[in-house]
């Protein structure tokens, strides 16, 4: 079937290597939706000055993962069973921090002489520093004679939530001796107070979760929602989901992370190494974490109903 349109998945990128990994760094630091210098070479001096202090040690958390984030093979994964239900599709990635970059997906666009896009965030909810980001990169490339539809954070979807719900069944079977723990990615206390809705849709989307999972009769210890990836002094959201988990020694704690749609060094590493060493200090029984959703059926049923 000829290819009359283009879905454009956009996210984060991840790393593949150790200079990658510098590449990434470099450009996230470098987005004055991360550090809010306006001046471009001030932005310039410290992000170069904050990859200098961090690369190695970040390295050698991507060492313990394998020296590759999961995300771009993950993603392939889903493009491919995508194209499958969304034949008319040309479907392509557009990332932020690491390739390919937006430029790439760009003219990839234009060899297929298609001009309708439609742009997917594949960030459930909506933040200045993931979506806004990663929209604004995209459309200050994007030719003025592409006709571009931009997709609203999706974290309503019945069907997104479905499958969450369904990943969540399948990690368990004694639902009543666990704590369910929402975790999401942090965010400085100062964006949220500048108008970022993400703790909004992050709150909403929890709440909506939590009334599903009543209405169909899987009733956890508890439910809540933490924040993880606090770095610096600065005020973040709370609660940490180190403070949280805190709370639950003795208990068994089921982890979702809720921000993410495919597993990366944040969740791989971050959520199921690191928070797990954690979990044992504090004396918690079990500690298992939800996979993202991925390439999951039910999300791709999701996306191309969110689509349309």
């Amino acid at each position: 079937m000829k290819k009359t349109k283009a879905l454009v998945l956009l996210n984060m990128g991840a790393a593949r290597s150790k200079d990658e990994l510098k590449i990434f760094l470099l450009n996230m630091f470098n987005d004055e939706n991360i550090i809010n210098i306006k001046n471009k070479t001030l932005r310039s001096m410290l992000a170069s000055f904050i990859v200098m202090m961090r690369h190695d040690s970040a390295w050698k958390n991507y060492e313990q993962i394998g020296g590759c984030s999961p995300l771009h093979k993950l993603t392939d994964e889903l493009i491919t069973k995508l194209e499958i239900i969304l034949p008319e599709y040309y479907i392509t990635t557009a990332m932020r921090y690491t390739s390919q970059f937006a430029q790439t997906a760009i003219a990839k666009i234009k060899d297929q002489k298609i001009k309708d896009i439609t742009l997917l965030p594949l960030y459930p909810q909506y933040s200045t520093t993931t979506t806004k980001s990663s929209l604004d990169d995209f459309l200050s490339k994007a030719a003025t004679n592409m006709n571009i539809n931009i997709i609203e954070p999706f974290y309503e979807n019945e069907l997104y939530n479905q499958a969450i719900i369904n990943n969540i069944k399948e990690s368990i079977n004694e639902y009543s001796s666990y704590e369910l723990i929402f975790s999401a990615h942090g965010l400085p206390q100062k964006i949220v107070d500048k108008g970022d809705v993400y703790q909004e849709h992050i709150e909403q989307n929890v709440k909506i979760l939590s009334d599903m999972l009543k209405v169909q009769n899987i009733n956890f210890g508890s439910i809540s929602l933490a924040y993880q990836s606090k770095v610096g002094p600065m005020k973040w959201l709370t609660p940490s989901l180190d403070d949280s988990l805190k709370d639950f020694k003795d208990k068994n704690v089921l982890i979702y992370p809720i921000s993410f749609i495919i597993d990366n060094s944040e969740t791989v590493f971050e959520l199921d190494i690191e928070y797990r060493e954690i979990a044992q200090q504090i004396g918690i029984n079990d500690y298992k974490v939800v996979k993202c959703l991925n390439d999951d059926d039910i999300f791709v049923s999701a996306i191309k109903d969110i689509i349309s």
